[in-house]
């Protein structure tokens, strides 16, 4: 719809992530790691001990070259006695030490790979949970290749910031601990120099790491668009080529592309000078502490030996080292924190809202005439509503009976499209639509899915009013066909079958034939297994659109909304169609949306929408002799007004 259309875009614009509140990146740290611990506490601990011995055991190797200068070296050259025995126990001793941090290296090392990949799984899990429950008015304003992006792009930055950068900043402030401890140990003057180059360091990374944070968090967003208009353009195609748009296409991917590359370059520009920033600073710490700890050596009275002193500057490249690490693992964590930022938004959308407690179940008639319900499909359905007031629950047989009482709607608030719509639509009536395009045909019959609600009237399903019906057990009444048919991978038969997910194959084919599909589906490779790929490219539209239908029949509902059913199907098939349509719609209450006024000619009732209001109504040969709107649709009289 026109209307539709144009609120779309209004929306999509207003409500895509990128214009919302940024979250704290704190916040979003420790909301990402309880997400983690939630259910790898244990591993967890396990990884932060492992990283702890690891780190102690290389501190100590480190240590062990004090001792080794001043207690065996020096002793050594002092003297003529050449007992290695002291010292070769002293190297075994170490060497353990250094075994026992390979070990624990490797260990934290394996248990996150399990960490990883586990909270990853958890992750799109939750997400395309979340993303099932969504509205449909979320993915008609989100870009879908945007979403796509939150399961590739925003996912992989988490699994290189839980798989590495966490564990190595971990590793690095404890390394940075335990080296500073033994600094202090050995000398407190060359600490203080150390310290004084530390906070340079630390300046620097502050100041850069701002600056590439505020890009990363644009690169995301941008890779999100550009992956949108990708997925738009491999879907329209056709339509590119058939009006000749690849020029524009090409200059309005160049625009999104330049603006993302942009964003990464201005990211990746400012994370990739900090490391050798903090690197050259920490050359010239290690040699001002050189420099400083050899005259304090030559001098004396300082405490400090040649051993001391090797040590010292070995502490010095260990204490820098690390915090180039944490540097540079910053910029990866600020760039995973702006994708989890997208995830968490998705994760937080409001589900669709469903207050409803009447449900639909099978039932079977009792020798009385009493509805009661069934464990069994039996054909018959009926509504069970539980009376919380009393206890008791009531059961109303299922008749297909919809009433449209003074309803008012808009998808946005603040611009109404359908204006004070009435409708009686009587069990197995056929009720038809026509208009313009635009004029509001599809959003009545969303709203009688309740795939959007209404801001004023009521809607009754069998005198039940649909908001005290669940959407689940509402939409499982409703057959639909749509005009735009999606076939999922699978072969032909499963396609089918997801109408009623435990139909025999008898039960498909019956469904096929009833739709003037078996003919064709006999005809294919392997026929109803042959695979289907690519949302049905290899079939015709005809035959999808036959595909669609055939799903609809097996279902079986009692209520039936057909959306330009027949609109892709040529003329002699559509005649084979309408028969087997108007076998399934017998006894049925229907719902038709149709261009084609000749396919609506045997309809109950006929209702002319124009500007989202019912202008005229009634069977076919009375619109007829009324020669109003209906009677220039159908002569043709107003030829622009059938455009769509």
């Amino acid at each position: 719809m026109a209307e539709k259309k144009f609120e779309k875009g209004k929306e999509k614009k207003g409500l895509m992530m990128p214009g919302k509140k940024i979250e704290h990146p704190g916040k979003l740290f420790v909301r990402l790691m309880k997400y983690v611990l939630k259910n790898y506490t244990f591993s967890s601990v396990v990884v932060v001990v492992c990283i702890i011995v690891s780190v102690l055991a290389n501190v100590q190797g480190t240590m062990f070259i004090r001792s080794l200068i001043d207690d065996f070296i020096e002793p050594m050259l002092k003297t003529s006695k050449t007992d290695f025995g002291p010292l070769a126990h002293k190297i075994l001793q170490i060497a353990c030490f250094y075994l026992i941090g390979v070990a624990a290296s490797y260990i934290y090392n394996r248990v996150m790979v399990n960490v990883t990949q586990g909270t990853l799984r958890n992750l799109r899990n939750d997400m395309f949970h979340k993303m099932e429950l969504l509205p449909i008015r979320y993915f008609d304003t989100h870009s879908h290749g945007d979403i796509m992006s939150m399961y590739t792009n925003d996912i992989d930055t988490l699994r290189q910031m839980i798989s590495q950068s966490i564990p190595q900043t971990i590793n690095s402030a404890i390394t940075i601990v335990s080296v500073f401890v033994c600094m202090v140990v050995l000398s407190i003057p060359l600490t203080v120099v150390t310290l004084l180059m530390v906070g340079i360091s630390i300046f620097m990374t502050k100041k850069l790491a701002g600056l590439s944070g505020r890009y990363f968090a644009a690169q995301q967003r941008d890779i999100g668009s550009v992956n949108g208009f990708i997925e738009e353009m491999m879907s329209g195609q056709k339509v590119v080529k058939v009006f000749c748009h690849e020029e524009e296409a090409i200059e309005e991917f160049d625009k999104r592309n330049e603006k993302l590359f942009d964003s990464a370059n201005n990211a990746n520009k400012f994370a990739n000078i900090l490391m050798p920033i903090n690197a050259q600073i920490g050359n010239v710490s290690y040699v001002l502490c050189a420099i400083v700890g050899g005259l304090m050596a030559l001098k004396g009275g300082f405490s400090l030996t040649i051993g001391k002193l090797v040590s010292f500057l070995t502490f010095n490249k260990s204490f820098n080292m690390p915090i180039n690490q944490i540097s540079q693992q910053i910029n990866a964590i600020v760039m995973a924190l702006a994708g989890a930022e997208r995830i968490f938004a998705l994760l937080d959308e409001e589900p669709e809202a469903d207050g409803g407690y009447v449900e639909l179940v099978n039932a079977k008639e009792s020798e009385d005439g009493t509805i009661i319900e069934s464990q069994e499909r039996t054909g018959l359905w009926a509504w069970k509503h539980f009376h919380q007031e009393d206890g008791t629950t009531t059961y109303r047989k299922l008749q297909g009976k919809v009433i449209f009482d003074h309803v008012d709607f808009g998808y946005n608030e603040d611009k109404i499209i359908l204006h004070d719509i009435e409708m009686y639509a009587q069990p197995g009536q056929k009720i038809a639509f026509v208009g313009a395009t635009g004029a509001g045909k599809t959003t009545i019959t969303n709203l009688i899915n309740r795939f959007y609600d209404i801001q004023d009237g009521k809607i009754r399903y069998d005198d039940i009013n649909v908001n005290k019906i669940k959407k689940k057990d509402l939409r499982l009444s409703l057959g639909v066909v749509l005009q735009d048919t999606h076939l999922f991978t699978g072969t032909v038969a499963d396609n089918i079958r997801y109408g009623k997910l435990d139909a025999t194959d008898e039960e498909v084919i019956a469904a096929a034939k009833l739709a003037n599909a078996h003919s064709f589906i006999k005809r294919l490779p392997n026929g109803y297994d042959t695979v289907l790929t690519g949302d049905g490219a290899s079939l015709s539209q005809g035959q999808r659109q036959l595909l669609a239908i055939a799903r609809a029949a097996i279902a079986d509902p009692p209520a039936l909304i057909l959306d330009e059913a027949t609109s892709s199907i040529d003329t002699r098939t559509e005649r084979l169609v309408q028969e087997g349509m108007d076998r399934l719609m017998k006894g049925r209450t229907t719902f038709v949306i149709a261009h084609r006024l000749s396919t609506v000619r045997n309809s109950d009732c006929i209702m002319v929408l124009e500007d989202g209001r019912i202008i005229e109504r009634g069977t076919h040969d009375e619109l007829i002799d009324k020669q109003g709107k209906y009677y220039q649709l159908y002569t043709g009289k107003i030829s622009n007004d059938l455009a769509g």
